[in-house]
């Protein structure tokens, strides 16, 4: 099954909600695509919602790692949300949970960029 990827913006933040598989071949070559497409596209908050996925093997947790980190590079900002006992464990295990800037829910992952920047509203 593919990976479904479907983009919105919430309050000038990029939300991706993922829906399927996030494993090693097409699947993961369409996330790290998708992100490096938002952050060439001058996105610098994206907040990638999991509560949909179904299974990650270490190829896509590669490539969750990989564009947290193209992001952080270019400036930009890489959040996940919703990540559901299972995916949350995994992270825990791998030590990845540090690594990401993890919310449990979407609402909370935009809010969380609006705190960050310091900006007063």
């Amino acid at each position: 099954m593919a990976l479904k990827m479907t983009e919105r913006e919430v309050d000038g933040v990029t939300v991706v909600a993922l829906d399927g598989r996030i494993v090693l071949g097409e699947e993961s070559n369409a996330l790290r695509e998708k992100v490096k497409a938002l952050i060439a596209a001058g996105k610098k908050k994206v907040v990638l919602n999991m509560d949909n996925i179904t299974f990650i093997d270490s190829a896509g947790l590669g490539t969750l790692v990989a564009a947290h980190h193209s992001a952080r590079n270019q400036g930009a900002s890489l959040r996940l949300c919703h990540l559901g006992s299972k995916f949350q464990e995994v992270l825990q295990i791998t030590k990845l949970l540090t690594v990401f800037e993890v919310y449990d829910t979407e609402t909370a992952a935009v809010a969380s960029f609006s705190k960050s920047s310091g900006a007063s509203h």
